[in-house]
């Protein structure tokens, strides 16, 4: 995979724009601003930035509830995001899916899934037919640790496998299902091995080391693009916030929230890139700036558009 100075820049800019995205929709929940409730991904951003870069523009991603940074990551607008967060006419859905629901065609996300487990027999869906009609695409299909049990789940992996599918499984492993924690929710500690049992390749790497991700995942959709198949790569890393924003987390330790925090892939990047002389203080403030303008315009755009009207209410419920 290609990682010269404008890709790492790039990888760095997402995960500093996938972060402040989700503080400020996490300021905007607590404080009233917008109603409802949403997943946050703070503490994933190596996976999200990692793995959905790795992609080109014409693939293909179906994810999971926790869909703010693959969204991003993809390219979605960053106004319409919010928007959609507002409820307002010019958010991807109309208002009407909220944060759970990010579908963005324009970029070939193929939608973030309330179901847990629901994205993965779509993603499997759309591999086939880009299969069927020879296309040169890949399908990436994320997948927390707390789906890996699902029934659907192990229907489509291993449909994906009988079919030799082009399309690669990332699985997040943030090492809770809601509160359930992972090893009481599994005998085996690494769940790349689930792999084996459909008879395609499986990898545990670090999740919070951003280039890692790219670097794995996309040595991946490249195989699989090339007709080699579906793979399952498991990606170690840890949400800081609630399974929502309704979740006190009274499940874990404060002392284990600490170490992995300590473990951020934003600054364990930022370190990767000052050691090599590839990033100073300066250029590290100009990027937080232009990213923080971003999303305070994008706060300021959602706020002045207008609500769906009433005379919209019956639409997209049923078709004409």
């Amino acid at each position: 995979m290609e990682t010269n100075k404008d890709k790492l820049f790039d990888l760095y800019e997402t995960m500093l724009t996938i972060r402040a995205f989700e503080e400020k929709v996490d300021e905007l929940i607590s404080t009233g601003q917008i109603t409802g409730t949403t997943h946050l991904g703070i503490g994933q951003e190596g996976v999200m930035a990692g793995a959905i870069k790795a992609l080109g523009p014409e693939d293909y991603m179906s994810i999971t509830h926790r869909d703010h940074g693959c969204s991003i990551a993809k390219g979605a607008d960053l106004n319409r995001m919010m928007a959609e967060l507002f409820g307002k006419e010019a958010g991807f859905c109309k208002g009407r899916g909220g944060s759970l629901h990010i579908v963005d065609m324009s970029t070939n996300n193929l939608g973030a899934n309330g179901i847990v487990g629901g994205g993965v027999p779509i993603g499997v869906g759309a591999a086939l037919s880009i299969k069927m009609q020879r296309m040169d695409r890949v399908v990436l299909n994320t997948v927390g640790d707390g789906a890996m049990n699902e029934g659907s789940v192990h229907e489509a992996m291993n449909l994906a496998a009988v079919w030799q599918l082009p399309i690669v499984f990332v699985c997040e492993n943030n090492q809770y299902g809601m509160s359930t924690p992972l090893f009481d929710a599994f005998k085996i500690r690494d769940l790349s091995v689930r792999a084996s049992a459909y008879g395609f390749p499986g990898i545990r790497i670090d999740g919070n080391d951003v280039l890692k991700v790219y670097e794995t995942v996309g040595a991946e959709v490249e195989k699989a693009r090339n007709g080699g198949g579906p793979s399952l790569v498991v990606c170690e890393t840890y949400r800081w916030k609630g399974h929502s924003k309704s979740d006190p987390r009274k499940y874990r330790t404060k002392e284990e929230e600490e170490e992995w925090r300590r473990k951020c892939p934003i600054a364990s990047f930022e370190r990767y890139l000052s050691d090599r002389g590839l990033l100073g203080d300066k250029k590290a403030e100009e990027t937080k700036r232009k990213v923080k303008d971003k999303i305070e315009n994008a706060v300021r755009y959602a706020r002045e558009c207008p609500y769906p009207g009433l005379d919209t209410i019956a639409q997209h419920v049923y078709a004409d």
